[in-house]
C-alpha cells in the first residue's frame, strides 16, 4: 500500500477475495449508502473491480458500476454524482501489476491520513489468523446498476474551455494501449483537429511500449510520428490516461512544468486575473514567476496528489501542477485531469499563428535536468551527508518540506528519499546548461559517494 492507493502484483499480492475485503472496508471507512466504481483494461480489473463492488454491496452500500473509464472519468464520475468511488488501475505500472485508486464523494482523496489507514488496518483485521474472516453482512445488500458516463466526462471537459474559434490542428496521440484510446476520440469529437491515433487498441499487456510516458523511451515512438506526419503538436496519455505529455512540432518534449505555467496562465485569466496556484516543489522556477506575473499568487507544496489535492481544497487554489504531469482543476472537483490539461494546451496553441515550440518558449526559461534516480544503502545518511556539505555555505538555504531542497541564487536542487524503494530523487535547476551540469554532478557525487 503507497501514500495514496493500492499497488500489487495479481494475484500473488491480491486477487479478487482480497478485494472484496477492500469494498467492503471501503463502504465501512466512508459510512457511504452509495458509491462510483470504475475499471481500466487490465485483463484482471474487471474481475477485482466487480469483487470490489460486492464487497460493498453486502454491506448494503448502492453501487453505481461505469465499466471502462480512465482515472480522471473516474473522478467525473465521483463529482458529478456526489459518491465516493474506487478506481481500478495500476496507472504506468506493468501488466501483471493492479489497484485501487480511492476518493469521498467529490472526488476528494484518499489517502494514509484521510482513510487509507483505516481501510487498510480493517482488510488486515478481516484476514488475520484467529480474527472474524470477513466484515458483518447487511440485512438487505444494496442495488448494483450500470451507466456509462463518457459523453458527460467529455461534455463538463469541454465546457471548461473555449475550443470554439481556433484553427485546425494535426495532431498526433499515442495512447499507449491505454485508456486514453477510450477517451481521446468522444473528448475531441468536432473539434478543428486532424487526430493521427497511435495505439488506441485497449490492451492491458502493452504490447507496444510501457505506458508511462514519464520515461523517454515511451516517446520515441510519439516523437517519430509527429516529424513524419509534419503534426502540429503530439500528446502521449499514461495507462489510466489522467496524465498527459506533450511533444511540439519538432518531437521535442515540452517539459511539464511549462505545460503547468502556460495552465495557470490561461486559468488565471479564466477566473479574472487572480487566484492561488499550486505547484510541488520540483517544478520549475517559471511557474511562481508566471503566476506571478499574471496576477497569481503562488503555493509550494510536496510531491503527491493527496498533498496536492489536501492543498488545493484548503486554499482554494483554481488550478495545481506537478512535474510528473499531473494537472489539478478547481472546476474539476480539485481533481487531475490530463485531458482537460491537454485541451488547454489545443486551445492555446489553436488561438495564435506560431508553432508550439514558440509558443512554450515563454514558460521553459531555466535548464533542468530531469529527475535522477540512484540506488543507495542509506537514504538518511546520504541526504544528512547532502545537508552537511550545503548547510554552512551563506548563498543557499535548505529547507525540508518534502526531502531536502538546497537553494542558491541561480540554482537549486532538490533530494527525495521513495517510499517504495530504497532510491533518492534528484532534481537540479539551475539559468544555464553549465551550472546545472556542475550542480547536478556535485549532488550526485554525496548521493552515490
Amino acid at each position: 500500500m503507497k501514500a495514496y492507493d493500492v499497488r500489487g502484483v495479481v494475484p500473488d499480492q491480491w486477487d479478487e477475495p482480497l478485494a472484496e475485503l477492500f469494498g467492503a472496508a471501503f463502504a465501512q471507512v466512508t459510512a457511504a449508502d452509495a458509491i462510483v466504481v470504475g475499471h481500466d483494461m487490465r485483463p484482471s480489473s474487471p474481475g477485482l473491480s466487480g469483487a470490489f463492488a460486492r464487497g460493498a454491496a453486502a454491506l448494503g452500500v448502492d453501487v453505481t458500476e461505469i465499466g471502462l473509464c480512465s482515472t480522471d472519468q473516474l473522478y467525473y464520475a465521483s463529482g458529478a454524482l456526489n459518491l465516493p468511488g474506487a478506481m481500478f488501475t495500476a496507472s504506468h505500472n506493468p501488466a501483471q501489476y493492479n489497484g485501487i485508486k480511492l476518493c469521498r464523494a467529490g472526488a476528494a482523496p484518499v489517502g494514509q491520513d484521510t482513510g487509507l489507514t483505516e481501510i487498510r488496518e480493517l482488510v488486515e483485521r478481516w484476514t488475520r489468523a484467529g480474527a472474524p474472516g470477513a466484515p458483518e453482512a447487511a440485512a438487505v445488500p444494496g442495488t448494483t446498476t450500470r451507466t456509462d458516463t463518457l459523453k458527460d466526462y467529455a461534455a463538463h471537459l469541454r465546457s471548461l474551455v473555449d475550443l470554439t474559434s481556433i484553427r485546425p490542428l494535426k495532431v498526433v496521440v499515442d495512447a499507449g494501449n491505454g485508456m486514453g484510446g477510450h477517451t481521446v476520440p468522444t473528448v475531441f469529437e468536432g473539434l478543428p483537429l486532424t487526430l493521427v491515433p497511435m495505439y488506441f487498441e485497449l490492451d492491458g499487456t502493452f504490447p507496444n511500449h510501457e505506458a508511462n510516458p514519464l520515461d523517454p523511451a515511451n516517446l520515441v515512438d510519439l516523437q517519430k510520428r509527429v516529424r513524419e506526419e509534419s503534426a502540429d503538436l503530439g500528446l502521449a496519455f499514461d495507462g489510466d490516461a489522467d496524465r498527459c505529455f506533450v511533444v511540439d512540432e519538432n518531437g521535442d518534449p515540452v517539459p511539464p512544468s511549462a505545460i503547468t505555467a502556460l495552465v495557470a496562465a490561461r486559468e488565471l485569466a479564466r477566473h479574472g486575473g487572480s487566484g492561488t496556484i499550486i505547484h510541488n516543489l520540483i517544478t520549475s522556477w517559471t511557474v511562481p514567476e508566471v503566476v506571478r506575473e499574471n496576477g497569481g499568487t503562488p503555493v509550494r507544496t510536496r510531491v503527491g496528489h493527496s498533498f496536492i489535492k489536501a492543498e488545493m481544497a484548503r486554499s482554494g487554489a483554481i488550478f495545481g501542477g506537478e512535474h510528473s504531469a499531473h494537472y489539478y482543476f478547481k472546476d474539476f472537483w480539485n481533481a487531475d485531469t490530463g485531458m482537460l490539461a491537454a485541451l488547454h494546451v489545443l486551445a492555446a496553441l489553436g488561438g495564435q499563428e506560431g508553432p508550439l515550440s514558440a509558443l512554450v518558449s515563454a514558460y521553459d526559461r531555466y535548464t533542468g535536468s530531469g529527475e535522477i534516480n540512484s540506488t543507495v544503502a542509506d537514504q538518511a545518511d546520504r541526504i544528512a551527508a547532502i545537508k552537511a556539505a550545503y548547510g554552512d555555505r551563506p548563498d543557499v538555504t535548505l529547507d525540508e518540506l518534502d526531502g531536502l531542497t538546497v537553494t542558491s541564487t541561480d540554482w537549486w536542487f532538490n533530494v527525495r528519499p521513495s517510499n517504495t524503494e530504497p532510491l533518492l530523487r534528484l532534481n537540479a535547476e539551475a539559468r544555464d546548461e553549465p551550472t546545472m551540469t556542475k550542480i547536478r554532478d556535485e549532488a550526485l557525487a554525496i548521493i552515490r559517494a
